[in-house]
């Protein structure tokens, strides 16, 4: 009788999720236990404020500085060469959903040229966990939330409703990397220690395909 062979934990994992989910905050924490490189999403993008004011093209200027700014970032992880586990807290196909958002179907057109250039010269995560939560649960995140980008407090629900669904059609449809399904809305892994408990112990165990962790919170 042949053993399956041990867990071999992901090299390169990837956080995703709407805005203000908390994947930057899971990313740091699965990196602090892994003792891993944490690679984190620039968010002094000089573009964002006129973005944010509604000024006439600063949405495609914004969106191409952060698609280069990804794209450099992940470019040199150099994973080959380095054995320590890699966290990031976004996916680099994470720039083409608020892209299809944000921009005119001529400034999209010109966008997907510069991501078809760039995307295939980076590595795909060996895992992709995806936080889901309900806009209401992003708006109350999003107004508690003192520190972040300025401007994101003013989104509209109906932005906050609308990134919610694109993420969820964009990871309905994902099969490039082993992807973690995580609903948060009734879980608090920053507020209740317990709750990250039970996420952390999900993590310790493989993910092949897409799977699902649906918590319950507090009863």
């Amino acid at each position: 009788m042949t053993t399956a062979p041990p867990f071999a934990s992901p090299h390169y994992i990837a956080v995703e999720g709407p805005i203000r989910v908390g994947k930057s905050t899971l990313a740091q924490i699965i990196s602090d236990r892994l003792h891993a490189r944490l690679i984190a999403d620039r968010t002094d993008n000089p573009h964002l404020a006129a973005f944010y004011s509604g000024e006439l093209g600063a949405a495609f200027r914004a969106q191409l500085h952060f698609l280069l700014t990804r794209y450099l970032q992940l470019r040199d992880l150099a994973l080959e060469h380095d054995p320590r586990t890699v966290v990031c807290d976004y996916l680099f196909e994470k720039d083409r959903i608020f892209a299809a958002l944000n921009l005119s179907d001529a400034e999209l057109k010109i966008y997907q040229q510069y991501f078809e250039l760039f995307r295939p010269q980076l590595p795909a995560p060996d895992l992709v966990i995806y936080l889901q939560a309900t806009p209401a649960v992003l708006r109350k995140r999003l107004r508690r939330t003192a520190a972040g980008v300025a401007g994101e407090r003013s989104l509209s629900d109906d932005y906050l409703e609308a990134v919610a669904a694109a993420y969820d059609h964009f990871f309905f449809h994902y099969n490039v990397s082993n992807l973690l399904v995580i609903n948060t809305s009734e879980i608090d892994f920053v507020e209740r220690p317990g709750d990250l408990q039970a996420l952390l112990r999900r993590l310790g165990e493989p993910v092949k395909g897409t799977q699902y962790f649906l918590p319950l919170g507090p009863v």
